[in-house]
C-alpha cells in the first residue's frame, strides 16, 4: 500500500484560545508532517494560486463565499503523482463546517477510484463538522475512512495521536 499525505494549512492569523493568534506554521501542517515524517511517505502541501489574505476575518469571509458559490479556487502545481497511491490521509482546517474549497480542487483534479482517503480536520471545537459526509457524497468512488479531528491549538501535542490514528486507518 502506498501513502500520500495531502494538506490544506494557514499560517498566520487564526483563531485559538478563544481570539485571535498568529501562527508560524500551520496546525494542521504540523500534524501532517510528523504523519508523513513517521511514515516515511511524500506530503503534499494544497497551495492556492491567490494566496487568502492575512487578516483572518477576511479569510473566514472569502472562505464563506467560496462555500457558497461551490467555488474551485486554483492551486499550484503540479500535483503529486497518485501511481500506486492507494491511500491520502487528507488533513484540512474546518472551514465553515466542511473542508476548505481548495482541497475540492485537489481532489477534483485526481482519480480516487479505489483510494482510501481518511480525513484529518483540524478546528478549535467545531470537530469534523460534515466533512467526512461532504467528502463521501463528493467523491463516491473513493473509500472515505472517519477522520480524526484535533483541535488546533493541541496540534503540536497530539503529533502522536495523528501518527497512531494515520498507521492504524490507513494500515501503514
Amino acid at each position: 500500500m502506498s501513502t500520500l499525505v495531502a494538506y490544506f494549512s494557514r499560517a498566520g492569523q487564526n483563531y485559538g484560545h478563544g481570539g485571535i493568534i498568529d501562527l508560524p506554521k500551520g496546525n494542521t501542517e504540523i500534524l501532517a508532517e510528523a504523519i508523513a515524517d513517521a511514515l516515511d511517505v511524500p506530503l503534499f502541501k494544497i497551495e492556492t494560486v491567490e494566496p487568502y489574505p492575512v487578516d483572518y476575518y477576511a479569510t473566514t469571509d472569502l472562505a464563506k463565499r467560496e462555500l457558497r458559490e461551490k467555488a474551485r479556487p486554483a492551486i499550484q502545481g503540479p500535483l503529486p503523482s497518485m501511481d500506486g497511491v492507494d491511500a491520502i490521509v487528507l488533513g484540512y482546517p474546518n472551514w465553515w463546517g466542511t473542508v476548505p474549497m481548495a482541497v475540492k480542487t485537489f481532489l477534483d483534479a485526481l482519480d480516487l477510484s479505489g483510494v482510501t482517503v481518511a480525513p484529518l480536520c483540524t478546528n478549535e471545537g467545531s470537530g469534523m463538522g460534515g466533512s467526512v459526509g461532504d467528502l463521501r457524497r463528493s467523491y463516491p468512488a473513493a473509500n472515505v475512512t472517519e477522520g480524526l479531528s484535533v483541535r488546533g491549538t493541541d496540534a503540536k501535542s497530539s503529533t502522536g495521536k495523528a501518527v497512531a490514528w494515520a498507521r492504524k486507518t490507513i494500515r501503514a
